[in-house]
């Protein structure tokens, strides 16, 4: 068992490394009732391609998702149910880059924790609940494109890459649907949900011991093979398409202008990119930010108004948004702004005030045991240490803030997506 202290943030992991590769991470939290267990794999919406044993697998867009939904089906009944009459508050969740599979509880944590990973890595399929299950997701789908802010978001993706599978929605088609079979669910299950693409993480008040002794006895004892992913051909700069509108059932228009940003490959600098980023968007365009009291002030936004950075395998991107019928203007003034800070520089007591500010987010969301295990997860998978956070931003200086917005924020890397009311777009 390894301890890792983290002194800057009161924070203390033990974890092991077991010998059918998955990894274990338990954070203490003496004097809690809560228990919180967190399995996750590394396989989400744009893990479509890839390659194991030497042979490469194409598999339907929204399958990661599919197989996330079928998961909970057991051959004596259904798993949610289980941790459900044991008290225990369970659920899960697929992204682009991670399935994870969770529950929350008080008492009977043993047992609830012997039952997620008994169900998670022992698949059950029929063809009848597969079948049954084709007709709830497309009907999830459905609504889902019904929302303006999935659309106008999935929209922009769109116009951001030409071939990058961030393009491609979570969940899929019902077209993509479709092509799902028993017999691809039980393929993919078998390459991604092997122990050593997986992590095992709990927060509370736990014997960790337990934890490690649990997972040894239930999960399979082999690893599992070596995994390697295609999200195609790096991109160049420039966007696929500029601007891209649709028309919906909504009362005001609604916009979201999107930068392309450099993928940057999975380690240490990916984080320490993520908070960059972060930063360059609140001192940019956040809340407290002068665009945004000026564009607030002259009627160009609303409320509804923000943004943030992401960084997906292979993409990276800025975006910011809301309603308003100005969407060019607004564009065009965070262009400027960018151009004005990268120019001339941050006020550097803004800097301070804004990092302190973002310093102090993280610290807060350690409160947050989902928080914890999704971040502790997301560095595992990706190569870096998430708790470091507090050396990270030690080493972001000012300028590569500047530099950010500098580089990223320009006329070639910008697209914009927008929704218009129904009647407008006919008239």
């Amino acid at each position: 068992m390894n301890k890792t202290e983290y002194p800057r943030i009161g924070e203390t992991v033990l974890s092991e490394t077991l010998p059918n590769g998955l990894r274990v991470a338990v954070l203490p939290k003496p004097g809690y009732r809560r228990r919180y267990a967190f399995f996750a794999t590394r396989y989400g919406g744009m893990d479509m391609r890839f390659r194991l044993g030497g042979v490469w697998h194409d598999t339907p867009a929204g399958i990661a998702h599919y197989l996330e939904h079928k998961m909970f089906d057991t051959e004596d009944g259904n798993a949610l149910q289980e941790l459900s009459r044991n008290g225990a508050e369970p659920n899960a969740f697929t992204a682009n880059s991670m399935t994870a599979y969770y529950f929350d509880c008080t008492d009977y944590f043993e047992e609830n924790l012997r039952i997620l990973l008994s169900f998670v890595s022992v698949p059950y399929f029929t063809q009848e609940s597969v079948d049954k299950e084709r007709g709830i997701i497309a009907q999830e789908i459905r609504m889902t494109e019904d929302t303006p802010d999935w659309r106008v978001y999935k929209n922009l993706l769109g116009c951001l890459y030409r071939t990058s599978p961030a393009r491609v929605p979570i969940a899929g088609t019902v077209e993509s649907i479709q092509e799902i079979t028993p017999e691809t669910l039980y393929a993919c299950h078998k390459a991604f949900y092997a122990p050593s693409n997986m992590l095992l993480c709990v927060v509370g008040n736990v014997e960790p011991e337990t934890v490690f002794s649990l997972a040894r006895e239930v999960l399979p004892k082999e690893a599992g093979g070596v995994i390697e992913r295609d999200y195609g051909a790096a991109e160049e700069p420039a966007v696929a398409e500029k601007s891209v509108a649709c028309a919906m059932e909504v009362a005001q228009q609604q916009f979201l202008v999107g930068f392309k940003c450099p993928a940057v490959a999975d380690g240490e600098a990916l984080f320490r990119q993520s908070l960059i980023g972060e930063l360059a968007c609140d001192l940019l365009f956040g809340e407290s930010s002068p665009l945004y009291m000026r564009l607030y002030d002259e009627g160009l936004i609303n409320s509804s108004f923000g943004g943030d950075f992401d960084q997906l395998p292979g993409a990276a991107y800025v975006f910011a948004g809301g309603e308003g019928r100005e969407s060019e203007a607004v564009a065009r003034a965070i262009m400027d702004e960018a151009a004005r800070l990268g120019r001339e520089g941050v006020d550097a007591d803004y800097y301070e005030q804004i990092r302190r500010a973002n310093f102090g987010a993280s610290l807060r969301s350690l409160n947050s045991f989902e928080n914890l295990a999704i971040s502790l997860a997301d560095g595992c998978f990706r190569g870096f240490d998430a708790l470091r956070f507090p050396e990270v931003y030690d080493a972001i200086s000012k300028a590569d803030v500047e530099a950010f917005l500098r580089e990223n924020i320009v006329e070639t890397r910008r697209a914009t997506s927008i929704i218009v009311p129904k009647g407008e777009a006919d008239a």
